[in-house]
């Protein structure tokens, strides 16, 4: 039970940060408890967006982090995305404002794609589902390259994210999977991204 409530916590957290810093190219977060407090690394594509001048948003976040969370001298940093067409979670959100701006779903989609295979990607998939375009709701699905959709590899090599974009004819789902080659999993490992990953069993929300 203690671990359930944990994790709810944790996504409770992910969530509200996602949507403070949907307009940062926010993907991910890890949390530790560390002997000065709650350490909390966010990543994201646009960490100025998150720092703002002279960290002013940095404290400002701190400030609602202890107040809605509880939580003990949050500290939080931020570490950039280099390769954000590369992080599912960044390309989902993009998307989901794109269409938002009333841009069309079939632009956008090929648009990512594009961009996501010049980025070095060896395959992707983008569906969107909802109404779009018409009276009835329908399923539009771009890919380009080789992804592999379950196994190993999948598991290791395969990054993927969903978003949600408020329309007025209702809501869009948006499934993001980006197949990564090793040499760029290796490269996120020495910015540190999957170097956390290990430390997310230690944490701990008071």
């Amino acid at each position: 039970m203690k671990f359930l409530k944990k994790m709810i916590r944790m996504s409770e957290v992910e969530g509200f940060l996602g949507e403070e810093f949907k307009r940062a190219g926010y993907s991910h977060s890890t949390i530790r408890r560390t002997p000065m407090g709650m350490r909390i690394l966010v990543f994201a594509s646009k960490p100025g967006l998150i720092i703002g001048r002279g960290g002013s948003k940095i404290k400002e976040m701190t400030t609602k982090l202890e107040k809605q969370f509880g939580f003990e001298n949050p500290q939080l940093d931020v570490q950039q995305v280099e390769s954000p067409d590369l992080d599912a979670n960044i390309v989902a959100g993009e998307i989901a404002r794109a269409l938002e701006m009333n841009i069309s779903h079939k632009r956008i989609g090929n648009v990512m794609v594009k961009r996501i295979m010049e980025s070095g990607a060896v395959g992707v998939e983008i569906l969107m589902s909802g109404k779009m375009g018409s009276a009835k709701a329908r399923r539009d699905r771009f890919t380009e390259g080789y992804l592999k959709h379950c196994g190993d590899i999948a598991q290791e090599m395969v990054d993927s994210a969903q978003a949600t974009a408020n329309m007025k004819a209702g809501t869009i789902g948006i499934k993001v999977k980006i197949m990564k080659e090793r040499s760029q999993l290796r490269l996120e490992a020495m910015q540190g991204i999957n170097l956390e990953k290990p430390e997310e069993k230690k944490e701990e929300a008071k």
